[in-house]
């Protein structure tokens, strides 16, 4: 019997937890290579293309996580331009990383689409932007990782079927199970769905993932048993830090924990090579019940 499973990928995403500094954005890709992540992950907006003005203008719901008077120089504070993610690719590449990121409008899609990275993100909220959409699947080459929170099953089919018009599924399409939550309790969680996605569109895709937003890492190692290949987490330096992610994110200690189970899972999921193995031979010997 062989073992299905592949070794599985993990994503730190920073997002703007770096609190719109580059400092803080390096220091967090160090530690999300210190914890054994495979990919460093941030998140890329032109504000002005996808606020209305009155989103723009209205002030942050959750004054106390604010950078700014309006919601809009709230984002912009947090922004990096194409010029800084250039830095943050080359950095990661300096480390021996992989850097990728969110691209949340076409704009964005289009600027980050010229650094070239082996996988570009789309976020629940912008998986129904066919604009962007078009772009990523007719001017990249990479894989197009997409989330699939807050999004009906008719929603999921006409983005699959969008992706396989020109046969593009199967190659570079990467869907997650997600909830869209900060944080999501474990009854929301909904782990089963990783087998639905799977069973539905498993010969569609080219993998499955799944984008976590609850606590701690207790269920990621079923998510991947369940068929997840990639675990994306919200990652920080200090949960308490101001903004809205960090509360739902993992710390370095968490990251690092997440890393190693899921590598010990992946080595543990394997069928016996023979029907003793060498290292019950010595115990089977000292042990095992003989009739008298």
């Amino acid at each position: 019997m062989t073992n299905i499973y592949k070794q599985p990928k993990v994503i730190a995403e920073i997002g703007c937890n770096h609190k719109g500094d580059m400092e803080i954005a390096k220091e967090l890709i160090k530690l999300a290579k210190f914890c054994n992540a495979d990919v460093a992950k941030f998140q890329k907006r032109n504000n002005k293309e996808l606020l209305t003005e009155e989103q723009y203008q209205a002030p942050h719901p959750n004054p106390r996580n604010s950078y700014g008077d309006t919601y809009g120089e709230h984002r912009e504070y947090l922004e990096f331009n194409l010029e800084q993610h250039k830095e943050l690719k080359e950095f990661c590449e300096s480390i021996d990383i992989e850097y990728s990121t969110s691209v949340w409008d076409v704009t964005s899609a289009q600027e980050i689409i010229q650094l070239n990275p082996t996988l570009i993100k789309v976020p629940s909220a912008c998986n129904n932007n066919f604009e962007m959409l078009k772009v990523l699947r007719d001017e990249y080459q990479g894989e197009v990782h997409l989330s699939f929170g807050m999004t009906s099953k008719s929603e999921e089919l006409e983005i699959i079927n969008f992706f396989n018009e020109t046969s593009q599924g199967k190659d570079r399409l990467v869907i997650y199970s997600c909830t869209s939550g900060y944080p999501v309790p474990f009854e929301d969680v909904c782990l089963l769905e990783i087998k639905r996605l799977q069973e539905n569109y498993g010969d569609k895709v080219k993998d499955v993932g799944f984008s976590g937003h609850h606590l701690g890492i207790a269920i990621d190692n079923a998510a991947y048993t369940l068929g997840a290949t990639w675990v994306e987490r919200h990652f920080t330096k200090d949960r308490t830090w101001k903004g809205t992610d960090h509360a739902a994110s993992l710390e370095p200690t968490g990251l690092q924990k997440l890393c190693r189970d899921l590598k010990a899972t992946y080595t543990a999921l394997s069928y016996k090579k023979e029907e003793i193995l060498d290292i019950e031979k010595v115990q089977r010997e000292k042990l095992k019940y003989r009739k008298s």
